[in-house]
């Protein structure tokens, strides 16, 4: 058995989000030394692992839930499971699509600074804009602007 010290450096996962997994209910209440310190064992280290990595692929903690609790089942149908996969992954295509056109709008708003004045700073005039920034017209930004990013 390990105290949560332990499982936090084994896992990569901070001990206040172990505390808030086990308050979740996705991780298992833990053990208590007499003392009263928690304590995992090695079933523990892999479903923290499990879900540590499930989390890093964005799943949200019910479909983390779910997924748990078929690995119980291991005689089911994986269809539930591919579902999630699938919700996820059209999930991070909408991200991966909302992230490229951020990026394009900040390559559109840095393309627009030469290095003129703050107060006629288009990237500061850009950002204080409701919609997307339209082709530049404004004066340059100044260096400090620049140097301020």
């Amino acid at each position: 058995m390990i105290p949560i010290g332990e499982l936090s450096r084994r896992t990569g996962v901070h001990i206040e989000t172990i505390r808030f997994y086990e308050r979740s209910g996705v991780l298992p209440e833990a053990q208590r030394s007499e003392s009263g310190r928690r304590l995992y064992g090695e079933a523990d280290v892999r479903r923290l692992t499990f879900i540590r990595h499930a989390r890093q692929l964005g799943f949200e903690l019910d479909a983390i839930r779910t997924m748990l609790a078929l690995q119980e089942q291991p005689d089911a149908s994986c269809g539930t499971v591919d579902a999630l996969a699938r919700q996820q992954l059209v999930a991070v295509d909408a991200r991966i699509a909302q992230l490229t056109a951020l990026r394009g709008e900040l390559t559109r708003m840095i393309d627009t600074c030469a290095g003129g004045s703050v107060g006629a700073c288009r990237i500061i005039e850009a950002l204080a804009e409701p919609a997307a920034l339209a082709p530049a017209t404004a004066e340059p930004c100044s260096p400090s602007c620049t140097a301020a990013s």
